[in-house]
């Protein structure tokens, strides 16, 4: 039995639009673009200038995608690598679905959404069999292992990509991948959102099913059921596609 950790709790909320268009510019509220917007707004070149413009209209509709409690799990492991598969001490690759994860992140003003350049992307999550990294816990201790853990910096386009694996499940969690974007202000000022991303319980179903997933049994928790998820989950979930052994995926987020 996995131990109830006090602090893996909801937090944050959801924010009228009208409430995000008040608050543009202050630091570490997420947000997510409405389809179609961020495209509408990506810097673009004029001829005979050096700098990105962006195309002028009125801020865009935005929904705040909810803060979600960082876990008992996150260390800082300061690894930067796209694809956190393996443990680093050996070169071993954990077993499971392979997926390629991308985000594209964005800085939302009154002009629009622009890509965000230079920010820290840490992900972390279990393995198949529902095990953490450098983690002690009464069902297993790998203190000084890594995998399943590493960061990317956003390029000019806003974009970080990691190649890691669809993640198992263990008790009392539906299944999730954390993450934590980190940006720094001209003052040296570091400012953290954190949250988790989703998969449907279908798709669940579907690479549960599945070796070496299978080996942990059918006692998955559904989305609906994970007091985290109901704090705004329906907003943190990724849409993979499979193509052959591979899933796809790819998550759009602001930060106003």
């Amino acid at each position: 039995m996995r131990a109830v950790i006090d602090d893996d709790a909801p937090v944050g909320r959801i924010l009228s639009r009208r409430e995000v268009i008040a608050i543009l510019g202050a630091s570490g509220l997420a947000v997510a673009c409405a389809p179609g917007a961020l495209s509408a707004v990506t810097p673009t070149t004029v001829p005979g200038t050096a700098a990105p413009t962006t195309v002028p209209g009125a801020a865009p509709a935005c929904v705040v995608r909810p803060a979600l409690t960082e876990g008992p799990y996150f260390v800082d492991e300061k690894l930067n690598r796209s694809d956190i598969r393996s443990e680093p001490a050996t070169g071993a690759v954990k077993p499971g679905l392979a997926l390629a994860l991308a985000f594209n992140v964005a800085r939302v003003t009154a002009a629009g959404c622009l890509a965000l350049q230079g920010a820290q992307i840490d992900i972390w999550h279990c393995d198949a069999l529902g095990v953490y990294s450098d983690a002690a816990d009464p069902s297993f201790n790998t203190k000084g292992q890594r995998f399943l853990r590493g960061y990317q910096v956003t390029d000019a386009s806003g974009r970080a990509t990691f190649t890691t694996i669809y993640p198992g499940w263990y008790q009392g969690r539906a299944v999730h991948i954390h993450f934590k974007i980190r940006t720094t202000a001209a003052s040296g000022a570091v400012s953290d959102f954190t949250s988790q991303l989703f998969f449907d319980d279908s798709e669940n179903a579907r690479v549960f099913a599945q070796s070496p997933y299978s080996q942990k049994g059918s006692g998955w928790m559904k989305n609906a059921q994970d007091g985290i998820y109901t704090g705004g989950g329906d907003k943190l979930l990724l849409k993979p596609v499979q193509s052959g052994g591979t899933y796809t995926a790819t998550f759009d987020i602001g930060l106003a």
